[in-house]
């Protein structure tokens, strides 16, 4: 049995019904308002650079600013700049992955800008596999007055949320 009001926005006498994207954007929201765990440190509490990893041959520029290309994995993190471990407001994050059938479609490509705390998140489809490569998203990511970073995350099977930091070099683009 579903509880009264479950589902639904609003108090009494409205009866919109709220969609799961929503709920998950919605959520989003709240994690980057409420504030994303410090960043990974490495040795004497130093913020460590990201490592570069291959771009590979599915990359395409323009994709789309939004904070959703699917349900079932919500992705979130900071773009931090190092040596100095701050937030990088304005960051702009692309993230492209294959879909269920090891297939790169548009529908899985997506752009963001970092907010004030450097925080982005955003809810897709679990990355498909393909033959020789396990489970992973390729990140790009931009900032003014940062090297540019492209890198990938590799996925085990089964999470439902992950957080990803991105740590990009401070120097000249």
């Amino acid at each position: 049995m579903t509880p009264p009001g479950a589902g639904r926005c609003g108090g009494k006498g409205r009866r919109r019904r709220v969609s799961g994207s929503l709920v998950a954007v919605a959520c989003l929201f709240a994690l980057i308002q409420a504030g994303l765990p410090a960043p990974v440190r490495g040795e004497a509490g130093k913020c460590v650079p990201t490592g570069e990893d291959a771009e590979g041959p599915f990359y395409k520029p323009g994709a789309p600013e939004r904070l959703s290309t699917g349900s079932g994995l919500a992705v979130s993190g900071e773009v931090i700049s190092h040596p100095d471990c701050r937030p990088v407001p304005g960051a702009r994050v692309e993230w492209w992955h294959a879909d269920r059938s090891g297939r790169y479609v548009d529908s899985l490509r997506g752009t963001q800008r970092t907010g004030a705390t450097g925080g982005y998140a955003f809810t897709t489809l679990p990355p498909g596999v393909y033959p020789g490569r396990p489970p992973h998203i390729h990140f790009k990511v931009s900032a003014p007055g940062h090297k540019p970073l492209t890198t990938q995350l590799y996925l085990r099977g089964g999470e439902k949320a992950i957080r990803f930091d991105l740590v990009v070099e401070a120097g000249q683009r």
